[in-house]
Formats: C-alpha cells, sequence, structure tokens
C-alpha cells in the first residue's frame, strides 16, 4: 500500500497537462489532496494521471519480449512463442494450472487495483471542488468515471469475484476488504459508465482523451458480455448491447478504414476507425509491440532486429483465414517475408508467419516507435451490433441494420462479396476471431460467450472441451478464471 500511495501522489502532480502532452509525468514534489485541485491545470493533471494504467499490462521486465500482456492471447490457444518460455510464460502458453505465485498474475491484479484507486482519489477530490464551471467538472469526471469502469471490466473478467472499492483509501490500516460478487461489480460498471455518458464529453477527441463515442462503445461491449457467460442475463442485455453499438454506428461519427494500412499510420491514430487508443509517444512512451512481434531468432529487417519471438499465430489459426481474405494477404495482417534492412531488394523469408498489425516503418529505421495501440475499434462495435441482433433474434437474424454492419468487415476483407439476407451469430463470431485477432479481444471473447474458433474445421465449437492448437489438453471450468495472486491473499486473507 505504501508504493501505491507514492504512485497516486506522483501522479497528482504531473505538471504538464495540456492534451498533446498528457503521457508526459514531471514529478515535482508531493503535495496532499487537500491543497491540490486549486487550478485547473491541476484538475487536468490529476484526471490525466488516471490514464497511465491503460498501460501497465503492457510493462516490460527483461526486454519487450517479456511482459505480462502476451500472457492474454496466449490463454486463447491460438499463438505461441517463437523465444524460450520461463515457466511464468508456459502455464499460459500450455493452459497448465496457473502457480497463484506466478509473477504475471500480480501485473494483471496491480493493472486493476492501482488505477483504480487512482480514479477514486480523483473523484473524491475532483468532486468536492467548487471554483470550476459545473460543465467543465462534470466532462473530467466522466472521463474518470469511464476509466474506473474499464478497469473494473478488465478485473471481473479476469479474476472473477473481486474487491469492489470506490472511494480511496484513507485508514491504511483497514485495507481487508473481502470478494463482490460478479453482478454487483457489473453493476457498478454499468454506473460508470451511464455516468460518464451524461457527463457531456464530445462523441470524438483527437488528442485521445476519453470521448462520448468510447464510453457508448465500452458500455455495448458490457452489455454484451452480462448478456453472455458468467451472467447469463440474455435478452434484455442483448437489446440493451444492440441499441448501443446502434446509436455509435448511427452517429455516424466513425467509419472504417478504406485500407488496412491505415490502421497502422500514426497520422491517423484517434480519428476514423480508431475510437479509443493507448496513446504512445516516441520520446516519452514508446510501444513495445513492434519489436516485440519480430521475428526470433533474428533476421535483418530492421535496424534494431533483437528483443523478438514474443508472439506468434500458430500456423493453425494462420491457415483458417480464407485464402481470398485480404487480412491474410502479405503485410496486411501478417507477413512471411521482408526485405533486408536497408536492402530492399532482397527479400529474406521468414521462418513462420508473424503479425504485422503493428508493424512501424519509421520504428524500423530509428529503432523507436511512438504507435499508438487501438483499444476499441469501429469494426468491433459494427459486430458487437451484429452479434447482438442475431443472439437476440434466437441465433440469426434478418434485421438489415446487423447485417450491413457486420457486412461492413467483411466486405473490406472480401470486397465485392454479396450482403446476406439472414446472418448466423456465428457468422460474427468467426468474424470477430479474423478481424480482432491479437488485439487482446479474442480470450474475454471466448470467456463470454464460450465458444470457440476450430481452426481445423473452422466452425465455431463449444469452448469447454476444446483443445486449442497450442494447448495440451481441452478447455475446463477451472481454467476460465486466474487466480488471485498469492501475494494478495496473503496481505488480505479475505481474497481466498
Amino acid at each position: 500500500m505504501k508504493q501505491l500511495v507514492k504512485i497516486l501522489i506522483c501522479l497528482a502532480v504531473l505538471q504538464n497537462a495540456s492534451c498533446s502532452k498528457f503521457l508526459e509525468e514531471d514529478p515535482a514534489g508531493f503535495i496532499s489532496p487537500e491543497k491540490y485541485y486549486t487550478t485547473e491545470l491541476q484538475v487536468q493533471a490529476a484526471v490525466n494521471g488516471t490514464y497511465t494504467g491503460l498501460d501497465d499490462i503492457f510493462s516490460t521486465d527483461i526486454g519487450v519480449a517479456v511482459s505480462p500482456s502476451f500472457s492474454l492471447e496466449y490463454l486463447t490457444g491460438y499463438s505461441y512463442r517463437l523465444r524460450p518460455a520461463a515457466n511464468a510464460d508456459n502455464q499460459f502458453l500450455r493452459l497448465d494450472p496457473i502457480d497463484p505465485a506466478n509473477g504475471y498474475l500480480e501485473n494483471w491484479w496491480k493493472a486493476v487495483y492501482y488505477p483504480m484507486e487512482n480514479c477514486n482519489s480523483v473523484i473524491d477530490n475532483l468532486g468536492r471542488t467548487t471554483f470550476l464551471p459545473e460543465s467543465d467538472k462534470k466532462k473530467y469526471l466522466g472521463e474518470v468515471y469511464f476509466l474506473r469502469a474499464w478497469y473494473y471490466f478488465m478485473g471481473v473478467r479476469l479474476f472473477g469475484d473481486i474487491p469492489l472499492k470506490t472511494t480511496p483509501t484513507t485508514d491504511f490500516n483497514n485495507v481487508h476488504i473481502p470478494k463482490a460478487k460478479q453482478a454487483e461489480l457489473y453493476n457498478q460498471i454499468v454506473a460508470d459508465l451511464k455516468m460518464a455518458e451524461q457527463s457531456g464529453l464530445p462523441w470524438t477527441d483527437a488528442s485521445g482523451h476519453v470521448s462520448l463515442g468510447a464510453v457508448k462503445s465500452l458500455l455495448a461491449k458490457v452489455y454484451i458480455t452480462m448478456a453472455g457467460y458468467p451472467l447469463r442475463k440474455g435478452n434484455t442485455y442483448y437489446q440493451l448491447a444492440y441499441d448501443k453499438a446502434r446509436e455509435v454506428i448511427s452517429s455516424q461519427q466513425f467509419s472504417l478504414f478504406a485500407s488496412y494500412g491505415d490502421l497502422r499510420k500514426n497520422s491517423l491514430k484517434n480519428t476514423g476507425e480508431h475510437i479509443f487508443m493507448l496513446q504512445r509517444d516516441l520520446a516519452n512512451a514508446g510501444n513495445m509491440l513492434h519489436f516485440a512481434l519480430m521475428p526470433f531468432p533474428d533476421l535483418p529487417i530492421t535496424i534494431q532486429p533483437a528483443y523478438g519471438g514474443a508472439l506468434a499465430p500458430r500456423l493453425e489459426f494462420y491457415q483458417s483465414f480464407n485464402a481470398a481474405d485480404h487480412r491474410k494477404g502479405e503485410q496486411v495482417f501478417f507477413f512471411t517475408e521482408y526485405p533486408g534492412f536497408n536492402n530492399p531488394t532482397h527479400i529474406i523469408p521468414l521462418p513462420v508467419p508473424l503479425i504485422f498489425k503493428y508493424w512501424d516503418e519509421q520504428a524500423e529505421q530509428i529503432g523507436k516507435t511512438g504507435q499508438n495501440f487501438p483499444y476499441l475499434r469501429y469494426a468491433d462495435v459494427l459486430l458487437l451490433c451484429a452479434e447482438a441482433r442475431a443472439s437476440l433474434d434466437g441465433g440469426s437474424t434478418t434485421n438489415t441494420f446487423a447485417i450491413d454492419a457486420w457486412h461492413q468487415v467483411h466486405r473490406r476483407a472480401f470486397p465485392g462479396s454479396v450482403k446476406p439476407a439472414q446472418l448466423h451469430v456465428n457468422d460474427v463470431l468467426k468474424e470477430r476471431f479474423w478481424e480482432l485477432c491479437f488485439e487482446w479481444h479474442t480470450w474475454y471473447d471466448m470467456l463470454r460467450t464460450r465458444k470457440a474458433l476450430n481452426t481445423t474445421t473452422g466452425q465455431i465449437v463449444d469452448l469447454l472441451g476444446y483443445q486449442a492448437p497450442n494447448h495440451v489438453h481441452p478447455f475446463s471450468e477451472k481454467d476460465l478464471l486466474l487466480p488471485v495472486p498469492l501475494s494478495e491473499v496473503q496481505k488480505n486473507p479475505l481474497l481466498k
């Protein structure tokens, strides 16, 4: 807890609070909350500090190829690691029983509770300020309510029942908080998102701050999760998910990029298809993914070829894409060869297909990248809309709005494809597996639907009993939630 206090205080004294610089931290000293929140610059700095938790899962240890973030893709069984794996990675890669002492669990836990505590502090202190116009205060609070919902949504999906805390810690002798039931956690997540929805945020925000589009998109995702497993609230929540996703689509504020390559362009970040992104900066907060997904052993295709091999698609998953699918095309979602560094006529074949979604041509030349990471894409919302409607209608739908939403995504992959008269929910799930692969959505989709993509047949199958390509045994109920980290249980026995 002492470390948490230091983090919260440091975040509270960020000096540069402009929208374009909200990633930069400049701790200037220790200021108590009572003496803070006296100027709008201080408020901006405090609010900006609540965003830093979005990056926590991408923290690295020994090198960029060692990060807790990859474990979420390992769990799906559709990926593997080219670089030799330690036992902590293998438990996720193989679907072995996960040891509560596995260090990655602590990383994920802290990625929920450290930023959540920061959000609680800002909500409490900002809520008591009187110098700001009420409309401005509501917008700032809207950002923080969204982020608290984001962190709790991550936590409840990964760990299940976890403590629910919505006020800042003031008594460090009373930190033994019991677990809350998942239904209670989801109710709080929805309440926070509704507060954010009514806060007056703009539909879009080119600076990367939370927008109304992001709020409604996340709310649609929360509703469809509540409709499925484990709460299984069914049609009422499929309707809510459909309605909320339709609001986003009908706003006409977002659109799919014409080219998949546009998804990687730094010049287009926070625009078009990108609804909400993790903000990166070349000088102050780089992105590790370009480097972590490079070949291993090293190949001379970039100025800095080391540190790769963290994550690659299993060949079975790569081959599950239709040969005519543009996403499977060279240097679209994957690549199988690449020109040598500063030697474009020398094409170097890769030993296996690798992920190209996060390749940055600038990093290829200078060894650094400020490329954003997409957390919420418009394609995701379109597919959520179609899935919710098909589920609501009993597994298939003739609803033209839902079919058009699905077809927008499908047509980009298969230009000239004809829009169907009827759409089955399994067609939408397949599209999600292929469109959103390696964007940290797939495991959450598998959990809420209890479905998997059989890479041999290309069909959607029940998750329980299915053995994914990289796993050593089929999925069972015990594989679906992460254990609470041992270190947290030792500090708080109520977490047992």
